[in-house]
């Protein structure tokens, strides 16, 4: 395979006549990194990648792959694959001639382009394949196609735009597994678009959450999971998300609608939030518990039992053992401990932080050191 490269991007900004599509965009991506644009329809997430692509200009900044400036580069000669949602294979060609067109346009001897073939088709285990055309193979075999098209090619980065979002739940992470197998096996720098964060925390080394054009947070899995730094990222991040109190902070207390917890060292902050992961409270007996609400329906998801109550004309859901039970409309305490909550200003979605756990810049608190070597990653 071709050799891993870095991706540099900086100040990336695109402009659509008056609309401001990417925001200031910056980000280092590793040799051989896995790294997940994640983030809600319409925040910019796909508009970068086709920016780091070539398929569309750079308004403002600079984009670097390995040592090379390729902001003005045309695609072709930025040395990268790319996997669309639609597959985007040739329907009246075999599965080897879809995957082999790269070699054919390039003028690879046959001889060569066959066994270029064979190996990227049993890399993706279609090399059975190669004879069927698109229209007889399923979503999840078509999808694989179009990974070997880009294989066999030898790209020093891949970019992938929500290459799984057409297949169904099962096949969807049955992909997952072959995706981040073979990434680990190809150890080739790869960028990976989604919506969907439950596929973006098992694939990625790190995640880029974007909003709005802008980059929200950047870090592992785990960091965005459980230090997210705003209100949008603790919101986005989860299934279900992250439960909201609202309230205020003043002398090291938040009070909230018949909820008071120590927010000790905090500043002082006239409308502030409390948040809490589904999985850091449970439902305990009335009068027990920080607050109480009244549960509105209990569903049992086989692992675990997910619990809705209702608090302050809001949503409040805890995860259960799955032989947890109780009747709708019954009146019951949640409780967690203060020191697995988050507190937010609600006005900007800013973390609140005490002194100690203060970051001093925007860099540090998004982002982390990738320092991966070229090849598989484990």
């Amino acid at each position: 395979m071709g050799s891993a490269k870095s991706i540099s991007i900086r100040e990336m900004n695109k402009f659509y006549g008056a609309f401001h599509a990417l925001k200031d965009f910056s980000l280092d991506v590793a040799p051989g990194e896995f790294l997940v644009l994640l983030g809600p329809s319409g925040c910019g997430k796909s508009t970068a990648l086709r920016m780091i692509a070539g398929l569309e200009s750079i308004s403002a900044g600079t984009l670097m792959i390995g040592d090379a400036d390729v902001t003005d580069v045309l695609p072709k000669y930025r040395d990268i694959a790319m996997v669309f949602q639609s597959y985007a294979l040739y329907p009246h060609k075999t599965v080897g001639e879809n995957i082999g067109f790269p070699l054919k346009v390039a003028k690879i001897p046959r001889a060569e382009m066959e066994a270029q073939i064979t190996a990227a088709a049993e890399q993706v285990e279609l090399a059975h394949l190669l004879d069927r055309l698109p229209g007889q193979l399923s979503g999840g075999q078509r999808q694989r196609v179009a990974l070997a098209r880009a294989i066999v090619r030898r790209p020093s980065v891949f970019l992938m735009d929500e290459p799984l979002s057409n297949l169904d739940a099962k096949l969807r992470g049955h992909m997952r597994a072959e995706l981040k197998h073979m990434q680990n096996t190809l150890g080739i720098t790869t960028i990976y678009v989604t919506h969907d964060q439950i596929e973006a925390m098992p694939l990625a080394h790190r995640v880029a959450i974007m909003k709005d054009g802008a980059l929200q947070q950047l870090g592992t899995p785990k960091t965005v999971y459980s230090d997210p730094a705003n209100l949008f990222v603790a919101g986005f991040m989860g299934s279900p998300p992250m439960n909201f109190i609202e309230g205020a902070i003043r002398d090291g207390m938040f009070t909230g609608a018949k909820v008071t917890l120590p927010a000790p060292d905090l500043p002082d902050t006239p409308a502030a939030t409390v948040g809490f992961r589904p999985e850091d409270c449970s439902v305990v007996a009335a009068g027990q518990g920080q607050f109480d609400a009244k549960a509105f329906t209990v569903e049992m998801t086989g692992d675990q039992t997910l619990v809705t109550l209702r608090f302050a004309q809001r949503p409040v859901v805890v995860k259960m053992p799955n032989d947890f039970d109780c009747a709708a409309d019954t009146t019951a305490g949640i409780d967690f401990s203060p020191m697995t909550a988050c507190f937010f200003a609600t006005e900007s979605g800013d973390r609140l932080r005490p002194p100690s756990q203060r970051k001093e810049t925007h860099e540090s608190r998004t982002d982390e050191p990738a320092l991966r070597p070229v090849g598989p990653l484990l």
